[in-house]
């Protein structure tokens, strides 16, 4: 009896741990699955350094606002809004540049000019957070619920960017502006050894994001306001009756988010060398997805940046996987949308093994 009790207690604390593992690690496994068959699908032109680092600068939008946005999920709020945050942003640093609002498609940077690159990247990131100062101040002193706030954020800022716009696209931007979005730092003995015809460097968008990343990390892992977020989305009453200021703390985590928007319409708009009105549409489904997939908890208090990262490089890889084998532009939404529901499924799955 005791010796099968022993067996019952040892496979019991295995299977702890597996699910355990499971739950950490899941989307890291996930990704070297999908490298791994894309390589083989594609017979390595996946793993083309031109390739890989194309894949990153694709990620590095939808991934500094997904840092943004587990802040948010992390308090068990939502962002719906995100979309629209960087276009309203990603115009205003166009018109600050440009110095007016005129549409043109013309690509020639002789036309007038505005201020200088800094102020248009501080002026995007000055909207971002107003915007999410609006937004948290509405969710927290008037009760109303985040998604219906932000959902009609969504439509707001999206109005404000046609109107800044008049409807149409802002171009054509002078090297400066330019360099953030398309900028590298060369790799000259990579570039030598793939022989490749053009050269291969860490784009600039990609340190940007990995900066804030690291960046972010550190603030949620090892600050006593990181441990404060985790405790909002964990039991906002058992942290209120703790003494933390949880309307404080949820107004925060949305000016995080309009901080990372802003500074992604910068980006996207500096990479496009153009700033217009219908940037960004459909981008919360990635920002959402991005950080779900990287096992954040919709229901708060579980997650880390870390894991958004991973997350949003399996979004990347995924899509790219998908292009390169030329599969439909429509499979690949429904393929996004199931992994979504499978990753929520599973954290469902390993919360209640744990308990």
């Amino acid at each position: 009896m005791a010796q099968a009790s022993a067996v019952t207690k040892a496979s019991v604390s295995g299977g702890q741990n597996l699910t355990r593992v499971l739950g950490q690690f899941a989307p890291l496994i996930f990704l070297f699955v999908l490298v791994v068959i894309f390589a083989i699908a594609t017979e390595g032109r996946f793993l083309n350094p031109l390739n890989v680092f194309n894949v990153l600068r694709q990620v590095s939008i939808v991934g500094l606002m997904a840092i943004g946005m587990t802040f948010v999920i992390l308090t068990g709020g939502i962002d719906l809004s995100v979309g629209s945050i960087l276009a309203v942003a990603g115009m205003v640093a166009a018109i600050v540049v440009k110095g007016t609002n005129q549409n043109t498609l013309s690509l020639d940077t002789s036309e007038v000019q505005g201020f200088g690159v800094g102020t248009a990247l501080l002026a995007a990131i000055l909207v971002g957070i107003l915007v999410g100062f609006l937004h948290g101040t509405v969710i927290t002193r008037l009760g109303i619920p985040a998604f219906v706030v932000t959902l009609g954020g969504l439509t707001i800022w999206r109005g404000v960017t046609l109107i800044l716009s008049n409807g149409g696209p802002i171009s054509g931007f002078n090297p400066d502006y330019r360099y953030w979005g398309q900028g590298l730092i060369e790799l000259p003995w990579l570039t030598e050894m793939v022989q490749a015809r053009v050269p291969i460097g860490v784009p600039i968008p990609v340190i940007i994001f990995l900066l804030f990343a690291v960046l972010a990390h550190i603030m949620l892992r090892y600050t006593r306001y990181g441990r404060h977020i985790y405790a909002v989305g964990g039991n906002k009453e058992a942290a209120r009756l703790s003494g933390l200021n949880v309307q404080r703390l949820t107004l925060s985590v949305y000016i995080i988010m309009g901080f990372f928007a802003g500074l992604a319409g910068f980006v996207l708009s500096a990479r496009l060398n153009s700033s217009e009105a219908v940037a960004g549409i459909g981008s919360e489904l990635d920002v959402i997805a991005a950080v779900v997939i990287g096992g954040t908890s919709l229901f708060g208090g579980e997650g880390n940046v870390l894991g958004t990262v991973i997350g949003a490089l399996l979004i990347g890889v995924l899509i790219n996987g998908l292009v390169m084998l030329n599969v439909s532009s429509y499979i690949q939404q429904i393929i996004i949308g199931v992994i979504i529901i499978l990753a929520v499924a599973f954290d469902r799955y390993i919360k209640s093994r744990r308990r």
